[in-house]
């Protein structure tokens, strides 16, 4: 959510900041004339509050009854217009709320203009699009051949996009994450498992409602939501808190599998394991000073690039344009890893600096010195790695010509010293 006051000093600013993104400028003139209707709603009920005040001290000091009477009546009149008014103000701050949560963040002035991805700048590379010395084969022929992946039987228990991970596959993603998990904390995280289901209040905090809300599996009746990244639950851990400074930075790595009705248009990422509804991830945040964020920023992407560089993975950096970068981002990079076996890079991180846009949403707040008035801190989060297109990689990056997979270094200890999936 944006700082209210920005909106109302510099509203032409905003305007500009978000037609970059084709956001019309009636979205802040929506929210600004809420904000004024509030202030005069306000200015009234001050005025009368002061006024019943005044003449309730008056009342308190006539003796005569008769005169006491007809300014005991106008008063209840006046308490009863101050009702009315406080019922209104509430109805508008609400409508004023609701149209704030459906304004984006801005962007960081380093985001570069773009109408959708492929406008986005490589701004770092390790590694060539690797040509392997045979044809190489997609991750999904790779994983049937050798019995590690079971689409049949996925679509047969869940349907469409969903898959099974069997033997040698099953354990290959087990040690992935546990790999992952290991490193970030050794990066300077604190590992934290978190429920898979939250309330919703807790996707309002992250930024995914209300724009995400079609894309995302939840129990109405009980009103919990399955959670499409640990990014969700993580958020909110500190929500209606206010922190000391000393305590920040605060460093935090969880795995969570994910849940997402993955929206994918015909004959477009069909085969495989890239989209499906269900997929497992490891996920990095920060709780950060404002003053310190885009510095943490500059980790979160060393550490997330750090770990394609120690599996051996190809990789390259993107910086997002206004066409593609997130909902709630000021700022993001992309960081991408090859797949020989679909010709293309996969993105298996995107790390990104929300400022307090988080923060606002669910009162995170952190105090600059002791005494001092609480302020909003800043979050950033990022993918470390997403799973799925992170074994896609590894699968199709290290595969034999006779069909075999050679397990990444890494890797090795966590599988009981197997080099090789045959």
């Amino acid at each position: 959510m944006l700082d209210i006051k920005v909106l109302r000093e510099q509203p032409e600013y905003v305007k500009t900041q978000l037609a970059r993104f084709g956001i019309e400028p009636e979205a802040v003139d929506r929210v600004l004339e809420f904000d004024e209707r509030r202030r005069t709603l306000l200015r009234e009920v001050e005025a009368l509050k002061a006024e019943r005040n005044a003449v309730s001290k008056e009342i308190a000091r006539i003796k005569d009854g008769a005169e006491r009477a007809p300014k005991i009546v106008a008063m209840r009149e006046v308490g009863d217009r101050i009702a009315l008014l406080d019922k209104e103000v509430a109805a508008v701050e609400d409508g004023q709320r609701v149209a704030m949560l459906d304004i984006r963040n801005l962007p960081h002035p380093d985001v570069p203009d773009g109408a959708d991805d492929n406008a986005n700048p490589v701004i770092a590379q390790e590694g060539e699009e690797r040509q392997l010395p045979f044809p190489a084969r997609p991750h999904w022929e790779l994983g049937e051949s050798l019995g590690i992946i079971d689409f049949e039987r996925g679509v047969k228990l869940a349907g469409s996009r969903f898959y099974i991970l069997k033997g040698l596959g099953a354990r290959l993603q087990r040690a992935l994450i546990q790999w992952l998990l290991d490193l970030h904390v050794a990066q300077g995280y604190s590992e934290v498992y978190t429920p898979f289901m939250v309330k919703e209040a807790a996707l309002w905090a992250s930024g995914q409602l209300p724009k995400f809300r079609d894309n995302l599996y939840h129990d109405e009746e009980a009103g919990m939501w399955m959670v499409p990244t640990a990014e969700v639950p993580v958020t909110s851990l500190y929500a209606d808190e206010i922190l000391e400074a000393s305590q920040l930075p605060i460093y935090h790595c969880a795995y969570t599998p994910c849940f997402r009705k993955e929206q994918v248009s015909a004959g477009r990422d069909v085969r495989g394991i890239k989209r499906g509804h269900q997929f497992d991830k490891v996920e990095m945040y920060m709780f950060e000073l404002p003053q310190n964020s885009y510095a943490a920023l500059e980790k979160l992407r060393r550490d997330a690039e750090e770990t394609a560089r120690l599996l051996g993975l190809p990789l390259r950096t993107k910086l997002l344009c206004t066409g593609d970068i997130g909902f709630g981002a000021a700022k993001t990079y992309d960081i991408e890893v090859w797949a020989p076996g679909q010709n293309e890079w996969l993105e298996v991180s995107s790390c990104s600096n929300v400022e307090a846009f988080q923060a606002r949403r669910a009162n995170l707040r952190y105090r600059p010195e002791p005494g001092a008035k609480p302020e909003f801190l800043h979050t950033l989060n990022g993918s470390g790695l997403g799973v799925p297109r992170t074994m896609i990689a590894i699968m199709e990056n290290y595969q034999q010509a006779d069909g075999s997979i050679v397990v990444p270094e890494v890797l090795r200890p966590y599988m009981g010293g197997i080099e090789i999936i045959r």
